[in-house]
């Protein structure tokens, strides 16, 4: 078959629909019936986005400048892509600051919470600052005056800085007008005042503050011009050279060497304080071979999404989301043995509005338990602390045979899964790295128990990480199932991702790199044929991104037949929806909201039969060929309605608190009347955890 190609007019480009998501987010930190703390955690938010958004993608896009790629789907040259992204960035921050200081942190200092500035400090707060400037800052502090002595120093990526502007000669007689001092990574950024020293409830200051106030005692006889902050984002993508990775004949090895450089990768973006002088900036730009597009002043600490550390400070639960305690389904009330329980009937779990608890309950029964031989689990992001991976450690060493893929390339986790690999090695356990150039994204648990005479399998299947943190933050679905045919797909992707050997055909498991994009197509062409046929036709889709560009172009096709299609995509969306004769069958909706909105749904009418997919992979590139990925069909009926009730339906009605796209990839927010725009969320919430059963 043919592939299918869309045209460039009609496939927006990723990464200003990249900053249209962050737009949004940013919205939610200018909502004012949000709670104040909720507020200032979405600005951080954004500024963490951000962060890693030039980390990755504008450094790619640097990269391919450089290396005069041709433009990519959307047509538009990447010179002119980076020029849109420089001035798209530039009016995002400078709002970003605005609403931190003309809104968030008066509201803040209207509840008792107030961020105390130099010239607000009356002379006990300086007398405070000045002593825990020497006690606490002056002896880590080392300032760097540069001559051909004192080359400038090595920037950690993303690390707080200050160049100071000097006059005068120091103690040998050297003349010096520029020197560099950094805040060690120890330090806070935040730092509270006694109450009785601040005057209200909750104060802090500024590191950067105290060390303007007092940058002076670091250069005695010398005269400061000016102390300005400012940090460097660097590139901060891994690169496994193939030579390397045959020469070691380990990837674990060649990660580790690339790890240690991955702080010092090339200067991406500059941030500095909005005072600093010209002269200082043009230095600073020189040094790090950057451009004036490349120049961020910001009104503000340089690094913001440092605040974040204050929510978890101040103890104020009435500026925060209301606290809730996670439900159970009523399955898992009746049969407390979780292995009765799946016996019973295939379990459904919708995070975090029911707790993770019976996941890591599920790992914790294997470990123990003595009729169970085997456990084997996918790992892609599990934290630094990790009840999950402690069980499993337990396991090994409680003489199970224990198979851990452990992906090793999971961005910003690299370290921490090393770590882990290490630790479940010792153990006894089975470690596989998966696929070298395939990352194993499929979130799958298997147990292998023997009763009676033969032995069972159980698996759990998740669209989200087993990660206990992130499952009380983002919204995912788990599925507990005894299915014998389910079982024997996972156990033979397994078998791929530990063994050798050709992939065999799967039965109700969706895999990429093999089938999922194929029988993702077919999915959404069966819909097409029906709709052409006369028959109802309908698809759903609820997913994080949609750019893979046969996909698109298969949605195109399906809405000119007449397929109403609704689409729920989180972040980035490369379809244009609502064009005349092309896609005006297509809706396009982005929920944001106090959960981050993690789920993979796909449901296709399907002639009555109402498929029903959770998957851990979104309709991207990678996903469908450059990583192991599973979707995995809801077969229970009941538990269909479910996810068709909780994970989709919610989204959909016009009352909903949502944000719509429109052709030219922007987003236009639902007000609604007073009153009637429900939050989705907040609904199931109130449906799912204030009951102790679904």
């Amino acid at each position: 078959m043919a592939k299918r190609h869309v045209a460039p007019e009609l496939y927006l480009n990723r990464e200003l629909g990249q900053l249209e998501f962050n737009r949004r987010v940013l919205a939610l930190a200018e909502d004012r019936g949000i709670p104040a703390l909720e507020r200032l955690r979405f600005l951080c938010i954004v500024d963490s986005n951000l962060d890693e958004f030039f980390e990755i993608r504008v450094a790619g896009l640097k990269e391919e400048i450089a290396a005069g790629s041709p433009p990519g789907p959307d047509g538009i040259p990447l010179r002119q892509v980076f020029r849109q992204v420089s001035q798209q960035v530039q009016a995002l921050v400078a709002r970003q600051y605005q609403l931190l200081n003309e809104q968030i942190l008066p509201q803040l200092a209207a509840e008792g919470i107030r961020f105390l500035r130099r010239s607000q400090w009356n002379e006990a707060q300086k007398e405070w600052v000045r002593e825990y400037f020497f006690r606490e800052l002056m002896p880590v502090l080392t300032p760097i005056g540069l001559d051909p002595a004192h080359p400038f120093p090595r920037l950690l990526n993303k690390s707080l800085n200050f160049v100071v502007e000097l006059e005068g000669k120091d103690a040998f007689g050297r003349k010096s007008s520029m020197a560099i001092v950094q805040a060690p990574r120890v330090l806070p950024r935040v730092i509270a005042f006694p109450r009785s020293k601040s005057g209200c409830e909750h104060g802090f200051v500024f590191l950067s503050s105290i060390l303007h106030a007092h940058v002076a005692e670091l250069f005695p006889g010398m005269t400061v011009l000016g102390c300005y902050q400012f940090q460097l984002t660097r590139n901060s993508d891994l690169y496994i050279d193939e030579e390397e990775l045959r020469e070691l004949n380990s990837l674990r090895k060649a990660l580790q060497g690339e790890l240690s450089q991955r702080q010092f990768g090339d200067g991406v973006r500059l941030e500095v304080a909005d005072l600093c002088s010209p002269r200082m900036i043009e230095a600073l730009l020189r040094q790090f071979n950057l451009t004036p597009e490349d120049l961020y002043q910001v009104n503000g600490p340089v690094n913001m999404v440092r605040l974040i550390q204050v929510l978890d400070t101040v103890d104020r639960p009435d500026l925060k989301f209301p606290a809730f305690v996670p439900g159970l389904p009523r399955e898992l009330i009746r049969y407390p043995d979780i292995f009765e329980a799946i016996r019973s009937g295939d379990v459904l779990l919708h995070h975090p509005y029911q707790s993770f608890i019976p996941v890591i309950n599920f790992v914790e029964r294997a470990a123990h338990d003595p009729q169970v031989v085997a456990i084997r689990q996918t790992v892609y992001r599990t934290g630094a602390q990790s009840q999950m991976m402690e069980l499993l450690i337990a396991a090994a060493r409680n003489g199970k045979a224990v198979t851990v893929v452990v992906e090793l390339m999971a961005r910003f986790d690299e370290e921490a899964n090393i770590n882990w690999a290490q630790r479940l090695e010792e153990a006894g356990a089975h470690v596989i790295y998966g696929v070298v150039g395939h990352k194993t994204h499929a979130k799958m648990a298997l147990v292998v128990r023997r009763e009676g005479d033969r032995l069972r399998r159980y698996v759990h299947l998740g669209t989200g990480n087993y990660h206990s943190r992130t499952a009380t933050l983002y919204t995912d679905f788990g599925l507990f199932t005894c299915n014998e045919e389910i079982c024997s797909d996972v156990n033979e992707v397994f078998m791929q991702l530990t063994g050798l050997g050709k992939a065999m055909k799967l039965r109700h498991l969706w895999q990429s790199p093999f089938t999922l994009h194929q029988r993702s197509l077919k999915a959404i062409q069966a819909e097409t044929r029906n709709a052409r046929a006369g028959h109802k036709a309908r698809i759903i889709a609820k997913m994080n991104a949609l750019l893979e560009p046969e996909i698109i172009a298969a949605l195109y096709e399906a809405s000119q037949a007449g397929v109403k299609i609704d689409l729920i995509v989180r972040g980035v969306c490369a379809l244009r929806p609502g064009i005349a004769g092309i896609s005006d069958n297509i809706r396009v909706i982005s929920v944001l909201g106090r959960f981050l909105e993690h789920t993979r749904v796909f449901f296709f009418h399907n002639g009555g039969a109402k498929d029903v997919y959770l998957s851990s992979a979104d309709w991207m590139d990678r996903n469908f060929f450059r990583r192991i990925e599973i979707c995995f069909p809801v077969l229970d009926s009941r538990l269909k309605q479910r996810v068709l009730r909780e994970g989709l339906e919610p989204f959909l009605g016009r009352a909903v608190e949502a944000w719509d796209m429109d052709a030219n990839g922007h987003y236009i927010r639902r007000k609604g009347s007073r009153g009637k725009r429900v939050r989705p969320q907040t609904q199931l919430l109130e449906k799912l955890a204030s009951k102790r059963a679904s």
